[in-house]
């Protein structure tokens, strides 16, 4: 009896785990560079002081989904957006590096360029200082170009070039803060091939009507190791009466 409560009980716990990753893939259908979440479960055994008698399925999450999004124009200037493989860097909150797929920048008032959630953007020397502008453009290799204040039309700078990188996906994942990290904790190295485009935003590569289905299927799958777990229960009150009797 236990064994049918065991892997019912087990079965539910990390069947609800597995829709909380499909469901924070639904809540970031919409937003901008993200990144789907794989999911996927497999079969663990239970060791104790005992041969190992019991089995469970165990919800995890290989990897994530780095194929690309759709290319959404916007006509920002400052809305910029990886073509073909490759990420942006920024600077994380620790001083650290992180990599994302699209950003709208933004430059604050002491004209640091900066990502939509405020992460400084990563140039050749560190994070890109943007002096009193007019006008300011992005090249398709990161170069940024402002006019300064007060000067003419043809009169234009190169500030800054923004860091790209196109490392070893194997050597990539998503961390808690959304954003991809290398594994190993070190930087990548700058690659000159990656290029970005500037007026655009790049999608969430999530589809909406497969995590959808996900969820459902998932649903239907937590009801039925709960009716599990209800028989287990009616079959012990069952054997309970007959040794009363």
């Amino acid at each position: 009896m236990d064994k049918l409560l065991y892997v019912a009980m087990s079965g539910a716990s990390e069947n609800a785990i597995a829709q909380k990753a499909h469901a924070n893939n639904l809540a970031n259908v919409s937003t901008n560079g993200f990144q789907r979440d794989l999911e996927q479960a497999r079969s663990m055994p239970v060791f104790g002081e005992v041969m190992p008698s019991r089995a469970y399925a165990m919800s995890e999450r290989p990897g994530t989904d780095f194929s690309d999004g759709a290319m959404v124009q916007t006509g920002r200037d400052l809305d910029v957006a990886v073509k073909g493989n490759g990420w942006i860097a920024v600077q994380t909150p620790d001083g650290g590096e992180a990599y994302t797929r699209s950003a709208s920048l933004n430059i604050d008032a002491l004209g640091v360029l900066r990502t939509g959630n405020g992460l400084p953007v990563v140039g050749n020397g560190g994070p890109i200082a943007v002096p009193p502008e007019q006008q300011i453009e992005i090249g398709a290799d990161g170069t940024i170009t402002v006019r300064s204040m007060g000067e003419g039309p043809q009169v234009l700078a190169q500030v800054d070039r923004i860091k790209m990188v196109k490392p070893d996906l194997k050597n990539m994942e998503k961390g808690a803060d959304g954003l991809i990290h290398t594994k190993d904790g070190k930087p990548a190295a700058a690659d000159a091939d990656v290029q970005v485009e500037s007026g655009f935003q790049q999608a969430s590569n999530v589809n909406a009507v497969e995590e959808m289905t996900s969820v459902l299927v998932l649903s239907r799958q937590f009801e039925l190791h709960v009716k599990m777990m209800k028989t287990a229960e009616d079959n012990d009150a069952s054997v309970a009466r007959v040794l009363q009797s």
